[in-house]
């Protein structure tokens, strides 16, 4: 069980959150988008408004992190028809939707990166910028942990598609059965697994938090 965190820091961490998710799937409707599928566009997709990507059960998991318990947080799916798309991905979905998927948890890293260069001139020269300073750094840590948690490859998270973009034809009717069940086993890993389970979650994220960290904070400016 997580602890409490000061109420500046959980405004921070939501504020982020609401950011880092809208981008998210904003980047997943736009890539569907110039692919040939407008499934995400016409539903008002394409927008950094929040209110269009806003999903309750999954705002509600985002307080509980902001607070400071283990929770998973989501925003609303955007929905992705592989066969309407056109061009040279007519004839390539998986490959489509893994650009489709990867889209998403890329905007994440590529937010975390862009803010890691002001919070890094900040922290060298001792810049004292009150309440901003604190929030830089919780939407860094907040959109490393999207795009490493993304990466887990179990449905529905993106780097299930991902996965079944770069895996050969003879792995995906093996592996279809797992969409079924995808959630419901990523609910088990962190909620019931125990140590096991927080073993097996931290095996598939934590490498991948510690480079982007490590270039975060770090390897840039």
């Amino acid at each position: 069980m997580g602890s409490t965190r000061p109420l500046d820091d959980i405004i921070a961490i939501l504020l982020s959150f609401v950011i880092a998710i809208t981008i998210h799937e904003c980047m997943h409707a736009w890539t569907a988008h110039k692919l040939g599928d407008d499934t995400g566009k016409n539903l008002g997709r394409i927008t950094l408004n929040p209110l269009a990507h806003f999903e309750p059960f999954g705002f509600i998991g985002m307080v509980l992190i902001a607070i400071g318990y283990p929770f998973i947080g989501w925003g609303k799916p955007v929905p992705v028809q592989p066969g309407n798309f056109r061009g040279r991905w007519a004839g390539k979905r998986h490959q489509g939707m893994l650009l489709v998927a990867a889209a998403g948890p890329l905007s994440n890293v590529a937010q975390a990166l862009i803010m890691a260069v002001p919070f890094q001139i900040v922290i060298r020269n001792g810049i004292d910028l009150g309440q901003i300073t604190p929030f830089m750094s919780w939407f860094i840590w907040v959109n490393i942990l999207l795009a490493s948690f993304n990466a887990i490859p179990i449905p529905p998270l993106d780097g299930h598609k991902i996965l079944m973009g770069i895996l050969p034809d003879f792995w995906r009717p093996v592996l279809a059965p797992l969409e079924q069940y995808g959630f419901m086993i990523l609910i088990l890993l962190f909620f019931i697994g125990g140590s096991l389970g927080g073993s097996i979650v931290g095996g598939m994220i934590y490498p991948i938090q510690d480079a982007l960290f490590n270039l975060a904070l770090t390897g840039l400016v």
